[in-house]
């Protein structure tokens, strides 16, 4: 909904550069839980794929009324470092604490490959803002946007299970 209202480049770097602080506060989070005993870091990653899971589902059903109009009306005009700041400061705002950034912590904890994690997850993010802010009109047109969440919902489930069956052999 931003780039409806700004340049669709100075947006993408606003939401990158929030993804970016975001992403590295998850890395560094999810690193410390690495110095806890190994069973107890691989049930708490169980837990948060499944909590994972729960919110996509959550998200999902939510996201048909959703139209995202709370993000567009937050934005003033404005153009340049203004564009790049208020993209900034509105997704910063409204995704701390998100999904991506719950499973980047969980990621990091079970693999403790926090470089690795890092790269991943903030590529994603910026592949995912770059779509939206060029292409994201017609590709909600195409693709329900809930049938993503439930998309990521299955994944969490499955990572889940794996995590289960690890901590059971």
């Amino acid at each position: 909904m931003l780039s409806t209202k700004y340049r669709p480049l100075l947006v993408w770097i606003g939401v990158g550069l929030a993804f970016a602080v975001q992403t590295t506060v998850a890395v560094l989070l999810g690193h410390a839980v690495t110095f806890l005993p190994d069973g107890v870091v691989k049930g708490v990653v169980a837990v948060m794929f499944l909590l994972g899971a729960v919110l996509l589902v959550r998200e999902a059903r939510s996201a048909t009324a959703d139209d995202g109009t709370e993000y567009a009306a937050e934005a003033k005009e404005a153009h340049g470092l203004q564009a790049v700041i208020a993209s900034f400061l509105v997704l910063f705002a409204a995704e701390w604490g998100d999904l991506s950034q719950l499973l980047t912590i969980t990621l990091v904890a079970r693999y403790d490959a926090p470089v690795s994690v890092f790269v991943g997850a903030l590529g994603a993010l910026l592949a995912v803002s770059g779509l939206a802010v060029v292409a994201g009109r017609a590709l909600a047109a195409r693709i329900p946007i809930h049938q993503l969440m439930y998309g990521g919902a299955a994944v969490c489930l499955v990572l889940e299970g794996l995590t289960l069956y690890e901590i059971l052999t």
